[in-house]
């Protein structure tokens, strides 16, 4: 168990390291997604809990429940969307070791 266990040693370090930060960075962060040219917007935490939802009252129609329902999911999938954004790049977990 030479140099080479060492290195990916100090990689699983720094991956863990990586991830950490990353965690941290998304709990701090919030995205907004908005629907129906603002009429539905949906505010969430990088952990993509909802801190707040805001429906305009031009939207509210009593014959059209579906039409609001579809605003709503497209706002927070749009959120969703803008979380994705903000987020570094952690589909390829050794793309983090590039510094090494």
């Amino acid at each position: 168990m030479g140099t080479g266990f060492a290195k990916k040693k100090k990689q699983a370090r720094m991956m863990q390291d990586q991830l950490r930060k990353f965690q941290e960075q998304m709990q701090h962060s919030e995205a907004t997604g908005t629907a129906g040219n603002g009429l539905v917007t949906i505010t969430l935490s990088g952990e993509q809990e909802m801190k707040k939802i805001v429906i305009k009252p031009d939207c509210v129609d009593p014959e059209d429940i579906e039409g609001l329902q579809d605003l709503i999911k497209a706002a927070h999938n749009d959120a969703i969307k803008q979380l994705r954004e903000q987020a570094p790049e952690m589909d390829d977990p050794g793309s983090m070791l590039m510094d090494i």
